[in-house]
């Protein structure tokens, strides 16, 4: 069945969208996803080519009602509105407090309770249900408890759900058509994905190079020291692992041998660590390729987080960087777990409105 064979009558505004790893998620689920919003334009592309829809860049915190409810059709027969505030000003190194982004949430609230869509999906980082000891979410939730939504969520772990990745999110639902249930666990432990059923087919790389048919599986350079450390390590194990002239000064203070997730290897028989936007360096956390010499791909972390292999986050012949598609691919919301969150908002629309 193809997606345009598979429609629900429900049309979708996602903020927040970056390069649409929600959006491209409801589409698979069969939605009419009308607009994705965010404010970095280095978004768009990627957005714009994958999911089909148009990319508006705008800052969520300016965003106005009026706006948002003209990007629905006037014969919408069910509103769905989404999104992942950024999850930066949520993080434990953010202890102040200080970082203007954590009043987006406040606004995706405002939205919510002015434009009133039918049904609301909202995910983010585990931590911030605790962030400024939980009122900060407390009162996301209130605002929509007000606004007469029926609202379930939890901390929902990916591998749970068909990711062969082990990334925990917090997952919303709330809902003016009637009780809403969050998805269901669809893989068994014995049935986890794997780093090897997600990536292990793609051509074997060396450091520093690049498919001649895939730009996006390229693999990051390493010093020569990095490249003797990686040929120490082994799946699964840590830096100490190595010879005393391999480990790095950091490690070898008493401070720092607690530090045992990064300079290591994935194993191909479990699924992959968390990946963040800076998955593609090994030094970086347990990015390692299980065998090959070298840190996972651009494309190898894009795949770990869902995305199809075909996925394009780059025009043609644009310069890839590193850095820029790293943080694309990391703070994306995971395809995988997108469609689960799609198919139970299905679900519940056609419970609701046959």
């Amino acid at each position: 069945m193809t997606m345009a064979d598979n429609r629900v009558e429900a049309s979708v505004v996602d903020l927040f969208c970056g390069v649409g790893g929600l959006s491209y998620g409801f589409k698979k689920a069969g939605f009419d996803v009308r607009a994705g919003i965010d404010v970095d334009e280095e978004c768009r592309y990627a957005y714009e080519k994958n999911v089909g829809t148009v990319f508006l860049r705008k800052d969520v915190g300016e965003l106005s009602p009026a706006t948002l409810q003209g990007l629905y059709p006037d014969d919408a027969k069910v509103k769905v509105l989404m999104g992942c505030a950024p999850c930066q000003p949520f993080s434990t190194y953010n202890q102040k407090n200080d970082n203007p982004q954590w009043r987006l949430l406040e606004r995706f609230g405002e939205l919510i309770a002015a434009t009133q869509p039918d049904v609301v999906s909202m995910e983010n980082v585990p931590r911030l249900v605790r962030f400024r000891s939980g009122e900060l979410f407390d009162g996301f939730v209130q605002t929509l408890e007000d606004s007469e939504y029926s609202v379930s969520w939890d901390v929902l772990y990916g591998p749970d759900y068909g990711m062969a990745q082990t990334r925990s999110r917090l997952v919303l639902l709330a809902s003016r058509l009637g009780k809403i249930e969050l998805p269901k666990p669809s893989h068994e432990p014995s049935a986890y994905r794997t780093v090897k059923d997600e990536i292990g087919d793609l051509p074997p790389l060396s450091h520093g190079e690049t498919d001649k048919n895939d730009e996006l599986h390229r693999a990051s350079s390493l010093s020569k020291i990095n490249e003797r450390r990686m040929v120490s390590s082994k799946p699964g194990g840590t830096w100490r692992d190595w010879s005393d002239d391999l480990v790095t000064p950091c490690h070898q203070a008493e401070t720092g041998r607690g530090y045992s997730s990064v300079y290591g290897r994935m194993e191909w028989e479990k699924p992959s660590p968390t990946m963040t936007t800076q998955f593609y360096g090994f030094g970086n956390g347990r990015f390692g390729h299980p065998e090959q010499n070298r840190a996972i791909t651009l494309r190898e972390g894009a795949m770990l987080q869902g995305f199809p292999r075909e996925y394009q986050f780059m025009k043609p012949g644009e310069k890839i960087r590193f850095k820029t598609v790293g943080r694309m691919i990391g703070n994306a919301v995971p395809v995988t777990l997108a469609t689960a969150i799609a198919k139970a908002v299905r679900e519940h629309i056609e419970m609701y409105t046959e």
